[in-house]
């Protein structure tokens, strides 16, 4: 039997090869794309996610969402992906538009028509804290709501507190770390380290010699250079196909612990800091106050580390 998914991307380099490996993997039915403003504003974001999906050669709605955060001024990632996300290698335009529902009410209808489906986020959680204010309930009907974002153990790459897609949006993700959907946290650091996809494995994935590969490669090379610029490693950093490649095998995660997990959306020093209470003392006299709403709801399933090998074997089998 096949596992539905729905995707909600701010469609640039990385999200492309997730979305790539989610219509690839042949026991997943991607039900539906969301697009929400994040690394690209939303117009180019759903552009991006149109063309992969027609790239692929599959047949999924797409639905625009979000043009800006829930209340902070938006800003985007092109500085790392390129002026169009991908790259900017001037692919040409879908042919595929996008559907007339916007993407909050496309995600409410995708999830009660669908109960038990996975939720896959790679972007800023703008949607689907919309989503959930409109219609609380959904969140009992998701089995798995898996989450790029977030920087629970380490530096962030935006700031030294936080990553990107919380940081963009901290309400966002502090209403969906409350919300009782069941959170799959897949942090930044995840990504990096051997996990880092190098030039033996670019080779590799070149030498399929198909135009899905060379797609993945090559959309992701401005990416790499701005990687290299952040952190002085050589490689493509991919956290949206490595937060897929749990999303379609979880034990691909090698270490997992539940803890509450609350973001700070008041500090200008650590807006959208992750902060996961990880020796479990938020119940403390000490803390209740504080973490009173957090506690309120469930504890996330935090990723802590993956296997690398595993996780390159299943994007070159996604791309082969």
């Amino acid at each position: 039997m096949s596992r539905n998914f729905l995707i909600d991307t701010d469609t640039a380099s990385d999200d492309a090869v997730a979305i790539m490996m989610a219509l690839r993997a042949p026991d997943v039915r991607v039900l539906a794309i969301t697009t929400v403003a994040g690394n690209v504003p939303i117009q180019q974001s759903t552009r991006n996610a149109l063309y992969t999906v027609e790239l692929c050669g599959a047949d999924v709605p797409v639905y625009a969402g979000a043009e800006k955060p829930l209340v902070r001024t938006y800003q985007n990632a092109t500085w790392f992906h390129g002026r169009d996300g991908l790259g900017d290698h001037n692919y040409p335009a879908p042919r595929q538009p996008a559907e007339r529902l916007h993407a909050v009410d496309a995600i409410i209808k995708t999830i009660d028509a669908n109960p038990g489906l996975v939720l896959v986020t790679l972007a800023p959680l703008t949607n689907v804290a919309l989503a959930l204010a409109k219609k609380p309930s959904i969140a009992a009907n998701v089995s798995r709501c898996v989450v790029m974002g977030g920087a629970p153990c380490c530096e962030g790459n935006v700031t030294p507190a936080a990553e990107y897609n919380i940081w963009v949006d901290p309400e966002a993700a502090r209403i969906v770390m409350r919300s009782g959907l069941p959170v799959e946290l897949v942090g930044w650091q995840t990504s990096r380290g051997d996990a880092v996809v190098q030039e033996d494995d670019i080779q590799r994935i070149l030498g399929f010699n198909n135009n899905l590969a060379r797609f993945a490669v090559e959309c992701n090379s401005h990416a790499r250079q701005a990687y290299k610029v952040q952190t002085g490693e050589d490689g493509i950093c991919l956290p949206d196909p490595v937060a897929m490649s749990v999303a379609l095998d979880a034990s691909i995660g090698t270490q997992w612990s539940e803890h509450y997990v609350d973001v700070e959306t008041n500090s200008q020093l650590t807006r959208g800091m992750t902060v996961v209470d990880r020796l479990n003392v938020a119940s403390d006299d000490r803390n209740q106050a504080v973490w009173s709403t957090a506690l309120q709801g469930h504890k996330a399933n935090v990723c802590w580390t993956i296997d690398a090998k595993r996780w390159k074997g299943a994007l070159f089998a996604a791309l082969r």
